[in-house]
């Protein structure tokens, strides 16, 4: 049977003046090195694409983090610009297939913008500048241009016993992870459960009640150090594990 193949919704980026649809390298190694899967990035158009028959052709949905945030539209609030930057074409290809692989049963993992993406697509809200709350630590990246340490683990989180993401991960209590976000779930979508939170209370991991099959999201980023980092490699080979077996349903 050959490798299997997952669809990652692109961002919109600009660059010399020339609008590009892409994804960062980072999700793409964690995919194919560690998921063992291939990636097929799909353009991020605000109409047309045509989300079965972009679904009918993969085995599983990664949706990436990103610098750009969810329209707050999307989930019934005024915008304004210190929400962005914003992404239209982005929100409209991963919200829909996002719904439509949690639908099919297609296994998904859903990183940062990802999560927050997810919680949207199924009626959820989010929080900006999180950090600005009372009793919320401030969970945005480091000052510096050193990914390493922007990336770097530093941030315990809980994870719920008997939870999905536990089973996963082969453990449960507190684990090491990154932080990288000023933005995050405020009203959990209904047909959410949470999975793992931080100490000051926000939601770091989610599961789909209802899901048919693999549907986590996480707010921290495994697929950075997916490699090296224990629960980070664990998130990503169960995601592998379920969308080979997605595959095989489908021979």
């Amino acid at each position: 049977m050959s490798k299997p193949i997952i669809a990652i919704p692109a961002d919109i980026k600009q660059v010399d003046g020339a609008e590009w649809h892409a994804a960062q390298t980072q999700y793409l190694n964690a995919a194919l090195k560690v998921a063992g899967v291939m990636s097929l990035i799909v353009p991020a158009f605000e109409t047309g694409n045509e989300v079965d028959a972009i679904l009918d052709r993969v085995d599983g949905l990664l949706v990436s983090g990103s610098a750009s945030n969810v329209h707050p539209s999307l989930y019934g609030e005024q915008a304004t610009d210190a929400d962005g930057p914003f992404d239209a074409g982005r929100d409209a290809t991963s919200l829909e297939l996002i719904r439509r692989a949690i639908d099919r049963g297609i296994p998904m993992l859903a990183i940062c913008r990802g999560i927050q993406e997810l919680n949207v697509a199924l009626g959820g809200t989010l929080a900006s500048e999180i950090q600005e709350l009372p009793g919320r630590w401030d969970h945005r990246k480091p000052e510096t241009t050193e990914r390493d340490v922007m990336f770097s683990i530093r941030q315990p989180v809980h994870v719920r016993e008997g939870s999905c993401i536990a089973e996963h991960l082969g453990l449960s209590g507190e684990i090491q992870i990154n932080s990288v976000h000023r933005q995050a779930i405020a009203q959990t979508a209904p047909r959410l459960q949470v999975e793992a939170t931080a100490e000051d209370g926000t939601i770091e991991a989610v599961s789909v009640i209802d899901a048919k099959g693999f549907a986590i999201g996480v707010q921290w980023h495994p697929e950075y150090w997916a490699e090296t980092d224990g629960p980070s490699r664990a998130l990503f080979e169960a995601f592998g594990k379920a969308v080979r077996a997605y595959q095989a349903s489908k021979a």
